[in-house]
């Protein structure tokens, strides 16, 4: 089919609706408005961001979801495109040590980028261990050059895995291999691989089972660093939301959309996305962006007769995510020996993950995270106090999990987790609290099942098999977010909605208005943040 671009008279007519002001919703709204389309965002929430927002409660603030930022440079593109840089806008500290990890097997690593450092501490657990940490790196860093271009490029049908480049990729990406098992081929120390394989977590999947790709994510942060923003990842989405408005977007926030509104029209008999119907009005469009949990979204905004392939039934056979119980505590006081990330790995880790991915059940001795911001960012509490942010993996909801039993039980079980890690006599110093159970994420977020990282990245879910960008039962409607490809993750959700802009302006025959990704240098100078 021959496209006729259209004059920048002519972008300016095209009309786009984005249901959801996360941070996918945001990214794409800025390249479209970039590109000279009128945007408009309509948010079920008061503030924009979604789980990338923050909680503003009796004087301190706390992240909702993401608590660190990975991998800047997508983003740092996407606001260069757009005309502004992130580094102004947002400024960002790059954290050293990165986290602490401490096993309930014994021992404990301050991850750092450093490598003589990183190699003494990992020699102290496992010498023989540490000597092949410059491997990993070396590898992963050929693994992720050559997987860069699958995560810039959409995946809509199974022939595009026979393209020759994704072909000489299997021997590199090992799929036959879980992250643990090419982990293997490095570290003989279960607790070292752990250290390099609980990131496995940011997917809501167990090492066990996460595909050996996903390698990529320790070694982004050893290598390009782990950046903690100013006002925590809420600044960022809130930026996001001001520049957009600044390039002409509108967004409406406090109205949740009802429904998409389908003509027919569309190729081979689908229906046509031409607009939204929101809880106070109708919103005309030439396309529509769900930047909204897929499986939730698709159940309750489009019609099942124009669902072909993604019917109630098979979104409700995929398979999903574990979920969070999360705390939210203002404290009195700091607790400065404490690091900024906390991650404990319990000494029956392998029995955690049964228990959220098999069993679904609660455990007695569960790891958990614990962000203690404070000791880095003043700007989030009172003078004299702190935040902690908590989280605790859990089983997606589940009949053998009855949140409004367990809650305060499972509460106080965190409290006595902490200790594990020097926070102690918490309760007596607690001035704020607030908790969101897996329930809490489906009731207030629109979460299915409360999977705060929707569908698991398994091999039967990923690439083409994730729903697509560009939504394959509806024509002119385009998916961005964690639910759609290439994955969870800020930087790959910024992804998703640079693959999902590209494609809506190509059928809407309009040039993008900013540079291609590959036109952005890959050195580290990319990735230099002021600490």
């Amino acid at each position: 089919m021959n496209i006729v671009r259209s004059s920048n008279r002519e972008k300016q007519q095209k009309r786009v609706v984005i249901v959801g002001a996360g941070p996918g919703g945001l990214a794409t709204a800025m390249l479209l408005a970039r590109s000279g389309v009128h945007v408009t965002i309509v948010e079920r929430h008061a503030r924009v961001g979604g789980r990338t927002s923050t909680i503003e409660q009796d004087g301190f603030k706390f992240d909702i979801g993401p608590t660190f930022f990975l991998y800047p440079r997508v983003l740092r593109e996407i606001f260069a495109d757009a005309g502004y840089d992130l580094d102004h806008e947002v400024p960002m500290k790059r954290l050293d040590p990165q986290y602490r990890l401490i096993f309930g097997d014994g021992g404990q690593i301050d991850a750092t980028s450093n490598v003589e450092r990183m190699e003494r501490q990992i020699a102290a657990i496992s010498p023989h261990d540490a000597v092949e940490f410059k491997n990993f790196l070396a590898r992963n860093r050929k693994k992720l050059a050559s997987f860069m271009p699958v995560l810039e490029t959409p995946f809509e049908q199974w022939s595009d895995l026979l393209k020759p480049e994704m072909l000489k990729l299997l021997p590199l990406m090992k799929p036959w291999l879980s992250l643990d098992g090419d982990l293997r081929a490095h570290f003989e120390d279960e607790r070292i691989r752990l250290g390099f394989s609980f990131q496995s977590k940011y997917l809501g999947m167990s090492p066990f089972r996460c595909p050996s790709l996903f390698s990529i994510l320790s070694f982004l942060e050893y290598e390009h660093g782990v950046f903690h923003p100013i006002g925590g990842c809420g600044a960022v989405t809130s930026a996001m939301a001001r520049i957009a408005q600044e390039m002409g977007v509108e967004i409406l926030t406090e109205e949740p959309v009802e429904e998409v509104l389908i003509e027919s029209g569309g190729e081979g008999g689908r229906g046509k996305a031409a607009g939204v119907r929101t809880s106070k009005r109708r919103l005309q469009a030439d396309a529509v962006v769900v930047n909204a949990d897929f499986a939730d979204a698709m159940r309750k905004l489009v019609p099942g007769k124009h669902r072909r392939k993604w019917s109630d039934r098979k979104i409700e056979n995929k398979t999903y995510s574990c979920s969070t119980f999360m705390m939210y505590l203002g404290i009195d006081g700091r607790y400065d020996d404490v690091a900024h990330h906390t991650i404990y790995l319990a000494e029956n880790y392998k029995q955690n993950l049964r228990d959220i991915e098999e069993l679904h059940r609660l455990s007695e001795n569960p790891s958990f995270y614990v962000q203690n911001a404070s000791v880095t960012d003043p700007t989030l509490a009172p003078k004299g106090q702190s935040t902690l942010y908590v989280l605790l993996p859990v089983t997606h909801e589940s009949a053998k999990v009855d949140w409004a039993r367990e809650t305060q039980k499972f509460r106080e079980l965190a409290l006595r987790q902490m200790e594990r890690i020097g926070i102690r006599d918490v309760e007596r110093r607690i001035r704020t609290e607030k908790i969101i159970t897996p329930a809490g994420w489906s009731e207030d977020f629109g979460l299915f099942k409360g999977a705060t990282f929707s569908m698991k990245h398994s091999l039967n879910q990923m690439l083409h098999l994730r729903p697509h960008n560009r939504f394959e039962d509806v024509d002119a409607m385009y998916l961005t977010g964690g639910g759609t490809h290439p994955g969870s993750g800020l930087p790959v959700i910024f992804q998703s909605a640079r693959i999902s802009s590209k494609l809506l302006l190509e059928d809407l025959g309009l040039e993008t208005g900013w540079a291609t990704s590959s036109e952005m240098p890959m050195g580290d100078d990319m990735m230099q943040v002021a600490s």
